[in-house]
């Protein structure tokens, strides 16, 4: 089993339970209850599932999506394995940004405040070392004192450098002086800390687009990613952060954090089938090392695999 699995499962621990306690013990006799006279299961076979899947925040167009998968596909699979394997499909319909080789790779971290987006920051840069990858920080949130502090921790713990600038500076003058300065130390990957922001604060959103336009005039396509650090624990209502942020922010990823601390996991799923946005990174716990890359094998594994 692998490390990030053995994370994964950990961290999804509550939501597996929250599946596993809202169905009964007759488990996948649900799934092949007696059919109609028509050959279809009746309509409570998969009552269960729905009560289960909606429960975990999955949400009920991408239930509905699932649950009709299920009920049209052919063959005689238990139940888990085909509720499991419509999901993978969902989030393959959501696939990440591609890799065209520029190097630095400029990654914009942006979001509301609390939902763990400058700790991300520095955990990403963990990983992204522990992949073997050079990087270097960009702290761009230059209106809390704290931010910048915290994010120098958590450079120091993963050993990276940190790009910063006085409090209260330009946040794309800091972003240039950090685009300049990863060329300069042919740094694979840019990482960018900005403030935290609401959709609704129109002169937030008009500082991420001029940063979008300073650190894409000194690396080209810059920025590769934009990434949208969302909590896990507002399960539904972070779709709203979501689209607000696509649609002024250039949006083409997420992070999603705090999972280990929600049975809400299955928001996850929700995100892919709504927004087609690929869920790049979760978090599964506080140490530096419970950021992990996002994979739908690994998900559906740690949701389906004994639970039911």
């Amino acid at each position: 089993m692998s490390s990030f699995f053995s994370r994964v499962r950990a961290g999804l621990a509550k939501t597996a339970a929250q599946i596993r306690d809202r169905l009964t013990d007759r488990g996948d006799r649900a799934a092949e209850s007696t059919p109609d006279a028509g050959g279809a299961r009746t309509a409570t076979s998969l009552s269960e599932i729905e009560d289960a899947l909606v429960g975990a925040d999955v949400g009920l167009p991408a239930t509905e999506r699932i649950l009709l998968a299920v009920k049209t596909a052919g063959g005689t699979g238990a139940l888990r394995d085909r509720v499991g394997d419509e999901i993978r499909r969902v989030f393959a319909g959501a696939p990440p940004p591609l890799d065209n080789g520029t190097r630095p790779r400029v990654v914009l971290i942006v979001g509301v405040n609390g939902t763990g987006k400058t700790t991300s920051v520095g955990k990403l840069a963990n990983l992204f070392k522990q992949q073997g990858h050079s990087v270097l920080i960009c702290a761009a949130d230059t209106f809390r004192a704290a931010a910048v502090e915290q994010l120098a921790v958590w450079a120091e713990r993963a050993d990276v450098d940190v790009i910063r600038a006085q409090h209260g500076a330009d946040p794309a003058s800091v972003v240039h002086d950090a685009a300049v300065a990863a060329k300069a130390r042919q740094r694979d990957i840019l990482l960018i800390d900005t403030a935290g922001r609401l959709h609704t604060r129109a002169n937030l959103m008009a500082e991420l687009d001029k940063i979008r336009r300073v650190v894409s005039r000194e690396i080209p396509g810059a920025p590769h990613e934009v990434l949208l650090v969302l909590d896990a624990t507002v399960g539904q209502n972070g779709l709203v952060q979501a689209r607000e942020f696509m649609s002024v922010g250039g949006v083409n990823g997420l992070i999603l954090t705090k999972l280990d601390g929600t049975a809400k996991g299955g928001v996850a799923v929700a995100i892919a089938h709504e927004l087609k946005l690929p869920i790049r990174f979760i978090g599964v716990g506080e140490a530096i090392d419970d950021l992990v890359p996002f994979d739908a094998d690994d998900y559906v594994k740690a949701l389906f695999t004994d639970q039911w």
